[in-house]
């Protein structure tokens, strides 16, 4: 296996995990309803990225193990409690994702979305049929996350953002909303996403202490990757709504496209919204599948298996309900707790000699970790307890 192309590969799938459906959706709306002021909370969201990704990614790569494992040592139980959180979470995500990828098709070639996330289905679960499916896995996510980028720097040159508005409300913002940070940080490292580079690069052997600095290299380029992505993606949104035009309410992301560049944006949107959803569902389940494959040594040698039926069940769940139920809905609510729940454990961790060694972990790091597992634990429980209300 080449090394570099499992560093970057592990970057990539990061990066894309995190960018799927909801992450244009939300960052089309948010971009919307605060203008140039979204500037400063991406700002924020990427510094708390940086802290949340560095803490999980140093202990799972200077322990050699993998997230469940190191919270079933630290706690025993706790492993089994999280990587369920993580599966249902992931379920939840993966409906959506599997979603977009047939919106995606739908859009480019006019057929039901139904028929265009089966498609899609079958192109996921094509890459981990192969016996070097995590290869297949990282030259797909890097080709696709590539695509990502051109597709949406291309959407920003021509909608003409207000770069100098943007760059004064990155400073001083006129406007601040602390759920839409929230639902930011929670859409860019909760749930699976920040695991599953992390999880990539043990399964590939780089890992340890001695490989410290690949994986410093990986988690900074995942950082990189995915905010780059968020960053274009807001200031096209940016240059369409300072026009006075109003997203579609039911598909924003699509606005700035059509704007731009008419049917073309449209055949674009598509293309990006499908390379969005099926490196997302790739992701989710590889990462969702890998928090039971240290449980039993039949799952970890039929792995492939269980993540081609992740795959095909979300696609069955998709097809036949059309969109996720109530549950799959709270669930999806749920997985907000899943990062300071999964952040404090590890936090605890880095200071256990059994688990790390001799590994010094930052004390700046780490203080900087509980300042966030606190906030995003009472944020989280708030919005959870606003959702019941409204049942």
């Amino acid at each position: 296996m080449n090394k570099k192309n499992a560093i970057l590969g592990a970057a990539f799938l990061t990066a894309t995990s995190a960018v799927g459906p909801g992450f244009l959706t939300q960052t089309a709306t948010f971009t919307q309803n605060l203008g140039a002021s979204f500037a400063f909370i991406i700002l924020i969201a990427i510094f708390m990225h940086i802290v949340v990704q560095f803490n999980i990614w140093r202990v799972i790569a200077v322990s050699k193990l993998k997230a469940q494992d190191i919270a079933n040592k630290v706690c025993f139980g706790v492993g089994y409690f999280l990587s369920f959180l993580i599966i249902l979470g992931g379920l939840a995500f993966n409906i959506g994702n599997v979603a977009g990828a047939g919106l995606g098709i739908n859009t480019i070639f006019g057929i039901s979305p139904i028929l265009g996330a089966c498609i899609s289905a079958l192109i996921a679960v094509a890459i981990f049929i192969n016996k070097d499916a995590g290869g297949y896995m990282d030259k797909f996510a890097k080709l696709l996350g590539g695509f990502l980028i051109i597709m949406i720097f291309y959407i920003v040159f021509e909608s003409n953002p207000p770069l100098g508005k943007a760059a004064k409300e990155l400073i001083s913002p006129s406007n601040f909303d602390a759920f839409t940070l929230v639902t930011l940080v929670g859409g860019t490292v909760g749930g699976y996403i920040t695991f599953s580079g992390a999880h990539r690069l043990v399964d590939a052997g780089i890992c340890g202490k001695e490989n410290l600095s690949e994986v410093n290299k990986s988690a900074t380029s995942g950082i990189i990757i995915a905010n780059i992505i968020r960053i274009f993606l807001f200031l096209a949104v940016l240059g369409v709504v300072s026009l006075g035009v109003k997203l579609e309410p039911s598909n924003p992301a699509l606005t700035p496209f059509e704007h731009a560049l008419g049917n073309l944006g449209l055949i674009l949107f598509g293309l990006v919204i499908w390379a969005a959803s099926i490196t997302s569902v790739v992701g989710c389940a590889y990462t969702s599948v890998s928090f039971i494959t240290s449980f039993h040594p039949s799952i970890k040698k039929n792995e492939n298996l269980i993540i081609i039926i992740f795959i095909i069940f979300s696609t069955l769940v998709f097809a036949t309900i059309g969109k996720p139920v109530e549950i799959l809905v709270l669930v999806g609510t749920l997985n907000g707790l899943i990062l300071p729940i999964a952040l404090f454990v590890i936090l605890i961790a880095a200071y256990k000699k059994d688990i790390v060694g001799d590994y010094k972990h930052s004390k700046i790091l780490a203080i900087l970790g509980f300042v966030i597992t606190i906030a995003m634990a009472i944020l989280s429980f708030i919005t959870i307890k606003d959702y019941l209300l409204q049942l």
